[in-house]
């Protein structure tokens, strides 16, 4: 196992299996199935269910067994968005390959009351949001004028690697609508483990549309963040975590902002 210290020391990693996994409502406490670099080499197969899940938070995101779509979670409700972006309730038994997920209690908050383009709003979050050199939990409520999402078809073995799933990516438009924006800020040191930055997944204020978030004007929002200090990682058999140069920025270039 070969992870970054900074890493360990910032947000105190503690991996677990699953037989170990079990249920914790501490207070800014992410908890994470599998990573992302497994994700991008194409471990597609779901190892926890979203009834397990449901005992280590009730904000996040993640996909679902062979990455069919993308999840949302919001308020407790665990949401599934389709290929064409189309919203559906998730059963307890479904499967995960990776999630992220936190007990959403915020350490602080902001107003972001004007419109504004892409830029300027991932300008204003990092302003306010406090320590980039840690992970935070995000929520952003409000208006936007523009949500550009996407999501993806399920997968058939043998799995491609996700930079070719996305190849294949459904991409929209939302647009004039009230909703919700959850997800996760990790400083760049978590690079293999998570995704640098800003990773958002977003759905409409009727739970009708969603995805996962490429880029967005909001126009008149209300941002909560969490600030975590701790991050514990289930890891599937066969996953290990890695050192950060490990994962190609290009591919997380491609995977998260491009559609």
């Amino acid at each position: 196992m070969a992870i970054d210290e900074q890493l360990i020391k910032a947000l105190h990693v503690e991996t677990l299996r699953k037989a170990d996994m079990h249920a914790e409502r501490d207070a800014h406490l992410l908890f994470q199935t599998s990573t992302i670099e497994a994700l991008l080499e194409g471990a597609y197969d779901g190892d926890a269910t979203f009834g397990e899940l449901r005992e280590h938070g009730d904000l996040g995101l993640g996909t679902f067994d062979a990455c069919d779509g993308e999840m949302i979670a919001v308020d407790g409700e665990f949401l599934r968005a389709d290929v064409d972006g189309a919203i559906h309730a998730v059963e307890p038994a479904q499967r995960t390959p990776f999630a992220v997920l936190t007990f959403f209690r915020p350490t602080h908050s902001f107003e972001l009351a004007e419109a504004l383009d892409e830029a300027a709003f991932m300008d204003a979050l990092d302003a306010g949001i406090g320590d980039l050199g840690t992970a935070h939990a995000v929520r952003i409520d409000g208006s936007f004028q523009r949500v550009r999402a996407r999501s993806v078809a399920r997968q058939h073995k043998p799995y491609p690697p996700l930079t070719q799933v996305v190849e294949d990516q459904h991409s929209f438009e939302i647009r004039d609508v009230e909703g919700t924006m959850v997800g996760f800020r990790f400083p760049d040191y978590a690079k293999g483990m998570n995704v640098p930055g800003y990773h958002l997944h977003f759905v409409t204020e009727d739970r009708a549309r969603g995805g996962h978030v490429l880029g967005c004007e909001p126009h008149g929002v209300s941002v909560q963040i969490d600030d975590s200090v701790d991050l514990h990682v289930e890891l599937p058999p066969g996953v290990e975590l890695t050192s950060p140069g490990a994962t190609s920025d290009d591919a997380l270039r491609r995977v998260e902002r491009e559609g």
